[in-house]
């Protein structure tokens, strides 16, 4: 029996969309947060059915790491890196710092909040996908977050 794909998925996204997501998502993913990692199931659920593709940024993965790092959980880092290598994971690049600067001025971004608008529009991405309110007035990218 073939099960048909959906005409939009997890916060609307079309099957085989791109999606940067931006750090909290993955923590409450990985950390299995009771309140946060319910709003975010979907998206990861429909990535490992293939159904769409998650990108992330080396911010997120240096991100992801500090909590164990900081704990002296390296055991956990090491696992938390493996298992983020599974997806597409961004560096930083000259071209990605210069729209970060105009971004982070254009629409009063934090620096990391910054370089990840600016990684999922030179990726091309669907969507950002993020847990952060600071990206409301983003324009030309729809900027997904949990329960949406």
């Amino acid at each position: 029996m073939v099960t048909a794909i959906p005409a939009t998925l997890w916060g609307g996204l079309s099957p085989g969309a791109l999606v940067l997501v931006d750090t909290a998502p993955w923590i409450y993913l990985l950390e299995d947060h009771p309140q946060f990692a319910p709003l975010f199931l979907g998206l990861f659920e429909a990535a490992e059915r293939g159904q769409v593709q998650l990108a992330l940024t080396t911010i997120t993965l240096a991100e992801v790491l500090t909590g164990p790092l900081k704990h002296k959980q390296t055991a956990l880092a090491k696992r938390y890196e493996n298992a983020l290598n599974k997806y597409q994971v961004l560096p930083l690049s000259a071209t990605i710092v210069s729209l970060a600067a105009q971004l982070r001025i254009q629409y009063r971004l934090k620096l990391p909040d910054a370089v990840q608008l600016a990684s999922a529009l030179d990726l091309g991405a669907a969507a950002l996908v993020t847990h952060d309110r600071d990206f409301s007035k983003v324009k030309g990218l729809p900027v997904l977050q949990g329960g949406e």
